[in-house]
Parts: C-alpha cells; structure tokens; sequence
C-alpha cells in the first residue's frame, strides 16, 4: 500500500455505513449521518451490509479475539492471520494508533477489512478522554482517499462502500456519543480536502 495524493478524487461517491447493534450507539451515529452526503446508519450487525470493506477498530498487534474482532475471526478465518502479517510487514510488528491498513479477509464479500487500532493492548479500556476514535476513523478515511493495494488500484477505486462499528465503544467502554462526535470530526477533517463542485 503506498500514498496516492495526487491521485484523481472524481470518483463516483463513496459510501460509509455506520453500524450498531446497540441503540444508544445507533441514535449517536445518527448525528454523524445528519448533513453529511455519503454517510448512512444501519441499526443492525457490520455484517449485514453489502460493502467492500469493513472496519476492525482492533489493537496495535492485530490479536482479534475480543469484541466485534472476534465476530470478524470466526467469520473470516484468514483475517486475523493477514492483519498480524501486514501489521507486521508494514510496521514492524505494531500498528500504532492513528495508522491503518488494508488486507484481504480472504472471503469474496466483503474482500477487505481495514485495521484501525483504537487501543494499543488487546482489551484495554480507554480513559474518558481519549481522541482514539478520532484517530483511528481518520486513519481509515485517510487510507480511503489516498493509499492504493499492492495491485495499485486506489483503495477508493476497490472500496466503494466501507462498514464502520462503533470505535472503541466496546471493549473500550468509550461512550457513544464520544465517538460519533469524534468519526464526525474526522470526516469533516478529511473529506475537507476533496475539491468542491466536482
């Protein structure tokens, strides 16, 4: 995966679906949706949605055995292996938060997870606060615009269609509205740079 700043951003529209299963975290998303073209909530699983990519707010070490991670291992078997690989080959071994990556979940869809880590240790429990979901969201969307696979294709080329769950909000005990506010403040941060009227 490299950078791809120059790369031509009149795209068609990328689509990110923010997921919750539980209703304080859906009516959250819901504030991050409002006035924002693009963005969308579904009230059910990450799994449910027809996407190219979803997102796994997981650890610097890429261990998925807890939370939304563990519904992603026993859903994609290969995908734990690939995170830690790619965390590994790209990063020596720890994907700092504030980074991400994109690997194959090795299922045909979605084809790719993107590890954003909101916490270095598995199962760490985030101070009150914490700025990692907006870390992590913007590592995602950053990833989104700019990076390309190994192929070369543009990551926006290959994933149109991203699944957000919460960021933090399990394992991490981040409150809901602590994470919308701060995907929201990403977003905006991000798709700032996309040219205007194209």
């Amino acid at each position: 995966m490299t950078d791809d700043p120059e790369g031509d951003l009149a795209t068609p529209p990328l689509e990110l679906v923010l997921c919750a299963v539980e209703a304080p975290l859906a009516r959250a998303w819901l504030t991050v949706a409002e006035n924002r073209p693009g963005i969308r909530v579904h009230p059910g699983s990450v799994l449910d949605i027809e996407a190219q990519a979803v997102v796994s707010p997981a650890n610097s070490f890429g261990w998925m055995r807890g939370g939304i991670d563990a519904l992603y291992s026993r859903a994609f078997p290969e995908v734990e292996q690939n995170v830690r690989s790619g965390v590994l080959a790209y990063h020596g071994g720890e994907l700092p938060v504030g980074e991400a990556i994109i690997v194959p979940t090795g299922e045909a869809a979605p084809e790719w997870m993107i590890s954003a880590p909101t916490m270095r240790e598995p199962g760490e429990q985030l101070p009150a606060d914490t700025v990692n979901p907006f870390l992590a969201a913007r590592a995602v969307f950053r990833l989104w615009l700019h990076a390309r696979l190994e192929t070369g294709v543009p990551v926006r080329e290959a994933v149109r269609t991203i699944a957000m769950p919460g960021l933090g909000t399990g394992v991490g005990e981040v409150e809901p509205q602590t994470c919308a506010r701060q995907v929201a403040a990403a977003w905006d941060e991000v798709f700032s740079e996309l040219p205007t009227g194209s």
